[in-house]
């Protein structure tokens, strides 16, 4: 699949049932080797009405679904990107 595919569909976290944003604000990370895309680095919105966004590393396994608008992600595979 290419990334241009997934450019504009939404993401839906499965754990929550909350809309993350969508996969055109979301960085890829690729394998230069293989060429895969091994994960994405998405943008999750802050809890309070103060917090930050936070940028979290999803595996590509944390991907669970691709539809025709969305996809849905399974968020507790994701880690801290530390992206400023």
């Amino acid at each position: 699949m290419l990334y241009s595919e997934l450019a504009g569909k939404e993401i839906i976290s499965i754990n929550e049932g909350v809309r993350l944003g969508l996969v055109d604000k979301a960085d890829a990370v690729i394998d230069t080797e293989t060429g895969r895309l091994t994960a994405l680095i998405l943008p999750v919105p802050g809890r309070g009405r103060f917090e930050r966004k936070r940028w979290m590393m999803l595996p590509w396994h944390g991907i669970k679904k691709i539809g025709l608008d969305l996809l849905i992600v399974d968020m507790s595979q994701a880690r801290d990107a530390g992206k400023p």
